[in-house]
């Protein structure tokens, strides 16, 4: 079985707990706790190696991967403290709109340092994406980031490499990209990535079984606070937009009936810097029981961000792979249905859970 060679956009937290990922899955290095799948079509964690990287930030730019993911703003758990050299240097990126204007009034180490290196063109970033060999792009841009997405998610496509969409920018939903990636013969999973079990996982889930048990779901709000970069990013709500569709959607895709917009309130909340890459999720439901009998649901989530958005990419990568080699086209639905937020196929849960295991064993 061949490797699965990876170009990452953004190394970000997300992107360090997936590198970090790597190396604690490495053949024989420890228990395999923590993974949905240990085999995707054939290939296993230890078969993915990371061949290309972008990112904008003075303190990565020029480093390895294996140093750069420790960099800062850089702040989530370290659970493989000494992942070893990849040989991959981390490139400068694209800036356009990856870096919003209010980002500037925080302190260093809370924010992004834009480094003064030349920008690569997308002629650059196709050359480097066929001179890596690489199979996958993982796109991990800060939200809100839609002309830079656009920019990667075209080089991806001249360059034949399939595109994985972590963000809420629309692209494997958008019916015109769709079509571009199925004319062009290349595989695209997305859009915005669901955590392992963050807080849109379990408010789906819930509203799933308030839809099935006959519970009337009457207003529902989920509130979330964090301290990483994703979150003082998306402190100025006007890169919040896409994010919220995305969120509120996943979970009204799901409800017996939709929610009138004022009964429904999801979406990243509030900017705590000591949380680092904790996220909080505050949940509260309302409904009726039989009778028309009031209840109420509340609860409390706190996850480490970015490791439960590793658990998920792990096998989005290997999807994106096996899509790759059997030749398929646009849109991979089980896979953007059961990992993704916002796919242009929605479904629950556990239907797209037997979808993506029938992708997953399909020959």
């Amino acid at each position: 079985m061949n490797s699965i060679r990876i170009a990452v956009v953004g190394i970000g937290n997300c992107a360090s707990s997936l590198v970090q990922g790597l190396e604690h899955y490495r053949e024989g290095a420890n228990d395999m706790i923590g993974l949905m799948h240990y085999e995707v079509g054939g290939y296993r964690p230890s078969d993915i190696k990371v061949v290309a990287a972008w990112d904008v930030d003075a303190r990565k730019v020029g480093k390895d991967v294996a140093e750069a993911i420790f960099a800062k703003p850089n702040c989530t758990a370290v659970f493989a403290a000494n992942v070893p050299a990849t040989g991959t240097i981390v490139k400068m990126g694209a800036v356009m709109d990856g870096v919003a204007d209010h980002m500037a009034d925080y302190k260093d180490e809370r924010t992004f340092i834009v480094a003064n290196d030349t920008q690569p063109s997308k002629e650059d970033v196709i050359a480097d994406l066929k001179a890596s060999g690489a199979d996958v792009l993982m796109n991990y841009l800060p939200v809100g980031s839609q002309q830079a997405t656009e920019f990667y998610a075209e080089c991806a496509l001249e360059a034949g490499v399939a595109f994985v969409n972590n963000i809420p920018v629309f692209i494997a939903s958008n019916p015109v990209w769709a079509k571009r990636f199925e004319d062009a013969g290349v595989p695209i999973i997305g859009d915005d990535i669901k955590a392992q079990l963050g807080a849109t996982i379990v408010h789906r889930v819930l509203t799933d079984l308030f839809a099935k048990r006959g519970v009337k779901l009457d207003r529902t709000y989920q509130l979330n606070t964090g301290g990483n970069t994703d979150f003082l990013n998306m402190s100025n709500h006007r890169r919040l937009e896409s994010k919220k569709i995305s969120k509120t959607e996943a979970v009204q895709s799901v409800a017996a009936e939709r929610l009138d917009d004022d009964n429904v309130h999801i979406g990243p909340s509030d900017y705590v810097p000591w949380q680092n890459d904790n996220k909080v999720c505050f949940l509260r439901m309302e409904g009726q029981l039989f009778g028309g009998v009031p209840m109420n649901l509340e609860l409390r989530l706190s996850v480490e961000d970015s490791p439960n958005s590793a658990g998920v990419a792990i096998d989005m990568i290997r999807c994106a792979k096996i899509a790759r080699d059997r030749g398929l086209a646009g849109v991979v639905d089980p896979a953007s249905a059961y990992f993704c937020k916002h796919p242009r196929k929605q479904i629950t849960d556990d239907l797209a859970k037997q979808e993506v295991e029938a992708f997953i064993a399909a020959a």
